[in-house]
C-alpha cells in the first residue's frame, strides 16, 4: 500500500481533537498514513469551514473521512482498511 496523506483539522486545547488524533494515529502504521496537522486558526478559510466541526479528517482529495467524535470504525471503513 502506498502512503495516504490525510489532513487533521484541529485547534489548541481541544480534548475531542486529542481523542480523535489518538484513534487516527493508532491506524497510522497499518494504513501507511501520513498525517498533516492543520490548525484551523492558521487560515481564515479553515476557520470558517471547520470552526464548529473539528476535529475533521480529510483525505488528499478533500473528502471528509470523519469529523466531530471520531470513530475508529468510521476511519477503517472510510480509509478502506480491512
Amino acid at each position: 500500500m502506498s502512503d495516504m496523506k490525510v489532513f487533521f483539522y484541529t485547534k489548541e486545547k481541544c480534548p475531542l481533537c486529542d481523542k480523535g488524533l489518538e484513534k487516527l494515529k493508532s491506524l497510522e502504521d497499518s494504513a501507511d498514513l501520513e498525517i498533516e496537522m492543520r490548525d484551523i486558526y492558521s487560515k481564515d478559510e479553515w476557520l470558517e469551514k471547520y470552526q464548529i466541526r473539528i476535529p475533521v479528517i480529510e483525505d488528499g482529495g478533500g473528502r471528509v473521512i470523519d469529523e466531530g467524535i471520531i470513530s475508529k470504525e468510521e476511519l477503517v471503513k472510510n480509509l478502506n482498511l480491512k
